[in-house]
């Protein structure tokens, strides 16, 4: 028996136990999208520089607007932990790079270590490396990789390189875990993007669980388990291992949403997201400063115009600070552009998006008429306690209905019913697994 029969024959048992004889179906269906919208928008930052606070914030907060921020945890003031190379003493390394040429067997456990060689320009060897062995083509592109990495521990070991300054701490233009703390209870999302921002494809498995994981407790130290649904690796990478190894220790990856029910179309792809047959197309769109204004909102006008469309708008620099950065007065206007369009689109954080995704394709939803009554159950076969959206519902109701009262346990609420093609229907938020939800006319 499959999860989903199973789930429907539960379903089954429990409406038997709330219906009478006589009883009638009524139809009810869970919305594609939250609020009954046409698509959904997320606005998404990566790397968390100052202006992405100062400038783009009180924007968003101008239009009511949720959004995500991919931050690099070790780079804040107050985090317990920072960047580190681990494995054994790199002194044993270098000497050994004398005598053996970087390879197959050697390459990550020294791209990892590189970048913490006491001299300045390590670390651009570690990311020059990571940008050729993951965007190139086949072993060519690994040779080149190696041999840039011999070519560091070469000059490690004659000593040209300057001293590197110490760990960067945080400063004024920095934000700090109590501004991020008083900005995540006004229910903006916090996420990672790791520790270091390091090429995560050339990293060993040790670096690379360091840096996810720990990057992981930070953020759970600092804002709680809520914060700690999302992940973003960095360079947008699709390295299989990388992203195979995110998704081990966070539920939900900016890189790939490997869900059969979604069509994953990535910032750098040329697909048109209106072809895809699939449930949801998750679109992502990077907005860099070559980007025209007209593009974006092109963007919008296409997902509006579509049903089945999350689009997810990735954004870096503001204001002249960060990479490829936007105005502030770009970012007012394209944001202004967005909400007028709210009647379609549901502006939400990434988590909560991909959760009403996830929770919609995983529910059961039977409604039965009992007299005056109408009786509905939600129930979802989720074990994770982290999926706790509600979901929206839309019922059938008698046509003399104009108003309705929905109860879901202690919680009423009254809603206007509303015709569509000339048959009346309600919206209203249930939460799945729940109590049953009874709707009356209302008085």
């Amino acid at each position: 028996m499959t999860c989903k029969t199973y789930l429907l024959a539960i379903i089954g048992l429990m409406i038997s136990s709330v219906c009478v004889a006589h009883s009638q179906r009524a139809a009810t269906e869970i919305t594609q999208w939250q609020y009954g919208k046409t698509g959904a928008v997320s606005l998404t930052y990566d790397d968390g520089s100052i202006n992405q606070f100062r400038v783009a914030v009180p924007i968003m907060d101008s239009f009511a607007f949720p959004a995500t921020f991919f931050i690099i945890t070790g780079e804040i003031s107050g985090s317990h932990y920072h960047g580190a190379f681990i494995g054994r003493p790199t002194n044993e390394i270098i000497q050994e790079t004398a005598a053996i040429p970087t390879n197959a067997h050697n390459f990550f456990e020294r791209a990892s270590a590189v970048g913490y060689l006491d001299f300045e320009g390590a670390l651009d060897y570690h990311a020059q490396a990571g940008e050729i062995y993951e965007e190139g083509n086949g072993a060519e592109s690994a040779g080149k990789a190696y041999r840039l990495i011999d070519e560091a521990y070469g000059k490690v070991r004659q000593g040209p390189f300057k001293a590197k300054i110490g760990h960067r701490d945080a400063n004024s233009n920095q934000i700090t875990w109590p501004e991020i703390a008083t900005l995540a209870k006004r229910n903006y999302e916090f996420a990672s993007h790791t520790l270091t921002h390091p090429r995560l494809a050339v990293l060993d498995d040790a670096n690379l669980i360091y840096e996810l994981e720990k990057s992981r407790q930070e953020i759970l130290d600092h804002l709680g388990f809520k914060h700690t649904f999302s992940v973003e690796c960095p360079y947008g990478t699709e390295n299989e291992r990388a992203v195979r190894f995110a998704l081990a220790r966070y539920p939900l990856a900016r890189n790939r949403m490997p869900d059969a029910f979604v069509e994953d179309i990535d910032r750098f792809s040329d697909t048109d997201p209106v072809s895809s047959k699939k449930e949801y197309v998750r679109w992502q769109r990077g907005a860099l400063t070559e980007t025209s204004m007209g593009v974006m909102k092109s963007w919008v006008d296409i997902t509006a115009s579509d049903d089945n469309i999350w689009l997810v708008l990735v954004f870096h620099g503001v204001d002249g600070v960060g990479w490829k950065p936007k105005t502030g007065s770009e970012l007012k206007e394209y944001f202004g552009y967005i909400k007028s369009k709210e009647d379609k689109l549901w502006v939400a954080t990434f988590q909560d998006v991909a959760k009403y995704m996830r929770e919609r394709m995983h529910s059961g939803v039977r409604s039965y008429v009992v007299g005056n009554e109408i009786s509905v159950v939600l129930r979802d076969d989720l074990t994770d306690a982290s999926y706790d959206l509600p979901l929206t519902l839309k019922t059938q109701v008698p046509s003399g209905w104009h108003a309705v009262e929905v109860r879901q346990g202690d919680q009423i609420r009254r809603v206007q019913t509303f015709q569509e093609k000339g048959t009346s229907y309600v919206l209203y938020q249930a939460v799945p697994n729940a109590e049953v939800v009874t709707l009356d006319p209302a008085p």
